[in-house]
């Protein structure tokens, strides 16, 4: 979920675009589309993942990287490309970043190999860093008025909780239609065509307004951010499969001290005066660095529950991509509701909120576990349980997530949204590798397609071997999810007291300034 919140000045229009002035919903619709499916293909994927397996002979480790390696291109250089927008040209950066990412979508779809699908996720993943973040600031462009412009962000918010729930639908509807043979490659080929549509439709979107010369790069932090990234996620990805080699272990000790140096880094930047990628003045906010937690647990749990259950559905149950694909939609419309509606309630619940969402979602997912744990389908009770584990994940996220930018200072806003979003994106990739290393490791190989279509149609009765050990691995992960967003509650409580606190202090200082002036007076 990618925002923006700069300070942009309106478009200018030249005498030739003047009289033909675009809708602004045309523009929002173009942008849009961007934002949808850089959104869609985070979670169309998961969907795929047994029918890679099968056809590209991937090992679990690749699958992960598969999964994770977008995001983790997308995570490192979100805020990167935030800031070339604001230095080149939001239009500029969002056409190139669709251009790439539907290069890459491309020979993602004609990838000969696991290996050359992975570095294609990465390049995906760097389409959509240039792309996404200025959505938002196109958004902001093109509506001026209050009005138009609420509405405008909730249509935006509609397509974000809502794309996730697409991604799998449509993940599911293209492998089991299996177009001409192709088994999973229309999932990244369908962006083929839409994205060269939006690039048809270059002309209509706003030109280059006045640019933020004071904004600029963040080079020394982005160069020691990366390999701290990267250091961190593939000996959790690369791990398991090659038995924890002695590598992999001083990997993880070198992302400890890269991720020290980054501070070190960052301080020196802000020294200089330089725009570091981490803002001390944004960290040292009341609560923010545990609000950020929060954040973080919560994209966790979502993404190593994604790709936990997909696994599961497919490989342990044998249901078909479409079937699976259908078993989030309960998850995700309750997502959709929550997220739209949770501003309804009552201000003296919201406080509540974030801390009822972690339980509610903790509960969901160890619900889906325990129905899951035997090995046999389910029943109709797995979608109650998911849609409780969605709205628990929106009013949880949601409720957090405005929290966190409501209160940073004007002058903080875009660092923090930039922020904000790659703590989200790292979320995601570190709950793929922590939680997807865990089922592989606890279900054992994943077993070949045939064995999961047998099952499907009945020539296997009862659970296999492997649908008994996966329903296991499943419900281990599902614990261990479940403690993680307990964890969440701890964190989003300690950001909710120390916001309070600073209310509370706010009020004693302006109560003490009108005592003062009544005693002048």
């Amino acid at each position: 979920m990618t925002e923006t919140t700069a300070r942009l000045q309106p478009a200018a229009t030249t005498g030739r675009r003047a009289g033909r002035a675009t809708s602004p919903g045309v523009v929002l619709m173009v942008v849009l589309i961007g934002q949808i499916m850089a959104i869609v293909d985070v979670n169309i994927v998961n969907v795929a993942v047994p029918a890679i397996h099968a056809s590209l002979h991937t090992s679990g480790s690749g699958l992960q990287l598969i999964v994770a390696g977008y995001t983790i291109a997308y995570a490192v250089l979100l805020i990167t490309g935030a800031r070339l927008g604001d230095i080149l040209g939001h239009r500029r950066m969002y056409l190139a970043g669709i251009g790439l990412f539907t290069l890459a979508s491309l020979g993602c779809g004609l990838a000969p190999s696991a290996g050359a699908l992975v570095a294609l996720r990465f390049l995906q993943g760097a389409g959509a860093a240039a792309m996404i973040p200025q959505v938002l600031s196109l958004i902001q462009r093109t509506y001026t008025a209050p009005g138009p412009r609420a509405r405008a962000m909730t249509l935006y918010a509609t397509v974000i909780s809502g794309g996730a729930v697409l991604g799998q639908v449509l993940g599911g509807l293209l492998v089991s239609a299996n177009i001409f043979g192709s088994s999973w490659r229309p999932v990244f080929l369908v962006n083929v065509p839409v994205g060269l549509l939006v690039l048809a439709c270059w002309r209509l979107l706003p030109a280059q307004g006045q640019r933020d010369r004071k904004r600029s790069l963040d080079l020394p932090g982005l160069a020691v951010l990366t390999p701290a990234v990267l250091a961190f996620v593939l000996p959790l990805v690369l791990g398991q499969p090659l038995g924890w080699p002695a590598w992999g272990w001083a990997l993880l000790a070198a992302s400890l001290l890269l991720f020290g140096l980054l501070g070190l880094v960052e301080h020196r930047v802000a020294r200089r005066g330089g725009q570091p990628i981490l803002p001390r003045s944004l960290l040292g906010l009341p609560g923010m660095v545990a609000g950020l937690g929060g954040l973080f647990a919560a994209m966790a749990v979502f993404g190593g529950w994604l790709f936990g259950l997909a696994l599961e559905l497919q490989d342990g149950l044998g249901e078909s991509p479409l079937r699976a694909g259908l078993t989030f939609v309960p998850c995700g419309v309750a997502f959709a509701l929550v997220s739209l509606n949770w501003r309804r309630l009552p201000a003296r619940y919201h406080d509540g909120l974030a801390m009822t969402g972690f339980v509610l979602n903790g509960v969901g997912l160890l619900w889906s576990g325990l129905l899951l744990r035997s090995g046999d389908a389910p029943g109709p009770w797995l979608y109650v349980a998911l849609a409780v584990a969605g709205g628990g994940m929106a009013g949880a996220f949601g409720s957090l997530m405005t929290r966190v930018l409501s209160r940073v200072p004007v002058a903080l806003a875009a660092d923090a949204s930039g922020v904000v979003v790659t703590v989200n994106q790292l979320g995601i990739v570190v709950g793929i590798a922590t939680f997807g290393t865990l089922y592989l490791n606890l279900a054992g190989r994943l077993p070949a397609a045939a064995a999961s279509a047998a099952r499907a149609v009945g020539g296997v009765h009862g659970p296999t071997e492997f649908a008994v050990s996966s329903a296991h691995a499943y419900l281990a992960v599902s614990a261990a999810l479940a403690a993680l967003a307990l964890g969440g509650v701890v964190l989003a409580l300690l950001h909710v007291r120390a916001g309070q606190a600073q209310g509370a202090q706010a009020q004693e200082a302006h109560g003490q300034e009108a005592h003062g002036q009544v005693a002048r007076q």
